[in-house]
């Protein structure tokens, strides 16, 4: 074996070892809720908007606190720029509601036979509004933004995301903490990952191990999503139909994350198991330096784009590309993370959003050489008042890729 950290360890070994500290970051406190809710209404008012509708999912979470899958019901809220939150949900679910809701406002029902989009423009209505400018949040499903429409064709129906993604891309204290603390636990299930690794050993097995690695430390849901690729399957960003078994000498990816207090961790690894070759070097090591370029162009005040730029002209620079071309990036340099795995700002060209402390985001500038591997390094990044942190460090080299 040539790479430090990886195999001569079981899946039982590793599972024995693994010590729950979940619980030792706390969730968000209802106050914080509160504050979302001032922020959303400062920002409703500077645009003139009247109200906002916030669609069952994280939307709706990150301001109420209240935890709901979207589906073919509406379930929502209307917050207005008073900070007066009405709550619109089917009669039957009200009682869940009740048990499932931190900041407290009216609940309006409807029958399983009504209209919600009729309850709904009543609700705006009776609080003064008939018209003009309606928020709606930008994952709500057509079905119901039309339902809206329909309801009162004098409502404007406009994007939420100035509010939305206003209050959530920039993350406070106690946001990053939880992300911090779900990074780190990742982290470790990766280590632990490598040395389990073995010829033979199926993507399936990782992944179970990965899904159980997570339970261990304490979060009760395991992985949030998992990517395990050997070979050639490495040149697939996100994954083949059916993985194959890992064989000597190959590059190894594995892009994993969980859920904590709602909050979402994602890292991704890349190293060989067994000798490496020349080629698997160069990239492995052009890549390296693609993620630090793009961890130093992210400075408060550039733009997101200038990541993006940053991350290219170090490719560029060594043959590779350019832009999307292969053997080169496939895809944008990163995006950003919260509640949501892929959530705003996205680290891409165009994207002119300033960097500013709070800010949270991935650097995973891909290479893919077609038909043989891929290397991804993904860490992300948290914006301070001095500028760029490393939520988990990156890689050191290819022979000892975790610093054993």
């Amino acid at each position: 074996m040539k790479t430090n950290g990886i195999g001569r360890s079981t899946i039982e070994a590793e599972l024995s070892a693994i010590v729950p500290n979940a619980h030792l970051v706390e969730p968000i406190q209802k106050s914080e809720f509160y504050s979302r809710i001032e922020k959303a209404c400062k920002l409703m008012q500077d645009q003139k908007g009247q109200v906002m509708y916030l669609h069952a999912g994280t939307n709706l979470y990150y301001f109420t606190g209240t935890k709901w899958n979207s589906s073919e019901r509406l379930v929502g809220a209307l917050l207005f720029p008073n900070g007066s939150l009405h709550y619109i949900a089917p009669k039957f679910e009200e009682g869940t509601i009740l048990d499932f809701m931190e900041v407290e406002g009216t609940i309006h029902c409807w029958e399983e036979h009504e209209s919600p989009y009729q309850l709904l423009a009543q609700v705006c209505s009776e609080n003064g509004v008939n018209n003009g400018t309606v928020f709606i949040d930008e994952s709500t499903p057509f079905f119901i933004s039309d339902g809206i429409a329909k309801a009162n064709s004098k409502f404007e129906l406009v994007n939420a995301k100035p509010i939305t993604a206003g209050c959530r891309m920039v993350k406070s204290e106690a946001e990053i903490a939880i992300i911090q603390h779900a990074m780190n636990i990742t982290l470790e299930v990766q280590k632990a990952v490598a040395r389990i690794l073995h010829v033979g050993i199926s993507a399936k097995e990782v992944t179970d191990f990965i899904h159980e690695a997570h339970k261990r430390y304490g979060v009760s849901s395991g992985s949030y999503f998992c990517i395990v690729l050997f070979g050639v399957d490495s040149s697939f960003p996100h994954g083949v139909k059916a993985p194959k078994n890992l064989e000597d000498g190959e590059v190894v990816l594995i892009d994993t994350g969980c859920q904590l207090h709602g909050y979402l961790s994602d890292i991704t690894r890349t190293y060989v198991f067994g000798a490496i070759n020349e080629l698997q070097r160069r990239i492995w090591n052009v890549e390296k330096e693609t993620q630090l370029a793009a961890f130093r162009a992210a400075q408060l005040g550039n733009t997101f784009s200038s990541i993006d730029d940053a991350s290219r002209v170090v490719i560029e620079a060594h043959g590779l590309g350019p832009d999307y071309d292969l053997p080169g990036l496939p895809h944008r340099t990163g995006h950003g993370i919260g509640l949501d795995i892929h959530e705003w700002p996205y680290v891409v060209r165009n994207e002119e959003t300033v960097l500013e402390p709070g800010m949270c985001f991935s650097v995973e500038p891909m290479l893919c050489v077609p038909d043989q591997f891929g290397i991804r390094h993904e860490d992300h990044i948290y914006m301070t008042n001095q500028g760029p942190k490393w939520f988990t460090e990156p890689m050191q080299s290819i022979e000892n890729p975790f610093g054993v």
